[in-house]
């Protein structure tokens, strides 16, 4: 009998957490310990000059290497310059170190660290880490869960260096940035849990801002999503993202994002 509540318990514990993945930003939470995730980011951003849309396409490998630490790599491939090409990649690590937990809600924090090298020209002021900029970034994230619902507010720190041998146009000033998210997620369905096959449906919204510290200048972007994961490992996002406040300069602001993902659980 005892065995059986455990596994109720934990059965609970797990699923409630489903709408707080996140299509746009990363959650305090992490992956399972030992476990490893494969995900392909696909990315049609459309270029203000030309209207042409370029396609970003970022596979990631992610490991959960115990339940307080996780690291991802990504590699990034674009035809922003007419061909398919690698531009780069980058490394991403997180620590939560601290939780309070219940079955049905907890509160979360985590330290966050990234470092992105490309080899692509250097075209807009906005700093962008996911294939664009080569530099580093250095945060916090908070995330809220209280049943159905989720809030995740994120703040960190962004400092761009030069592209390989692509010098950084801007004054040095223009180098170091503020980056700041504030993300919302409810599960949709089902409405009651029954077996891990069930499809969970989350909707999702999240602002998505930056403030470069040498110009002053901002751009924030709303960003609303759908997801749905299946069995438990898998994860399917349809997302888009446009600005609001548009001042800080970018050559593609707007665009949509399709996201999958599968997990291995105890994969060493």
């Amino acid at each position: 009998m005892k065995k059986i509540f455990l596994f109720l318990l934990v059965f609970a514990y797990e699923k409630v957490f489903a709408q707080e993945l996140f299509v746009f930003t990363e959650p305090a939470s992490n992956m399972a310990a030992k476990s490893l995730g494969i995900r392909l980011n696909n990315y049609w951003m459309k270029e203000k000059a030309d209207n042409k849309t370029n396609y970003h396409l970022l596979p990631e490998l992610m490991i959960g290497i115990s339940k307080k630490v996780m690291l991802h790599g990504e590699i990034f491939l674009s035809n922003r310059n007419d061909k398919f090409v690698a531009e780069g990649g980058s490394l991403y690590l997180k620590y939560r170190f601290f939780s309070i937990d219940d079955v049905h809600s907890h509160f979360r924090l985590a330290a966050l660290g990234r470092y992105s090298y490309n080899n692509s020209s250097i075209h807009q002021q906005a700093i962008d880490l996911f294939g664009h900029n080569s530099g580093y970034e250095a945060g916090l994230v908070a995330t809220k869960l209280i049943n159905k619902v989720a809030m995740s507010a994120g703040l960190s720190y962004l400092h761009a260096t030069d592209n390989g041998v692509e010098k950084f146009i801007y004054s040095n000033k223009e180098r170091n940035a503020v980056y700041y998210t504030l993300s919302f997620g409810k599960l949709m369905l089902p409405k009651e849990y029954t077996s891990y096959n069930q499809t969970n449906v989350n909707l999702m919204f999240e602002m998505i801002g930056q403030t470069n510290l040498g110009n002053n200048k901002t751009y924030l972007d709303l960003a609303p999503s759908l997801q749905f994961i299946f069995n438990s490992r898998m994860r399917f996002d349809l997302g888009y993202r446009f600005p609001v406040v548009n001042a800080l300069s970018r050559t593609a602001d707007r665009g949509a994002v399709i996201k999958f993902e599968y997990n291995i659980f105890n994969a060493f």
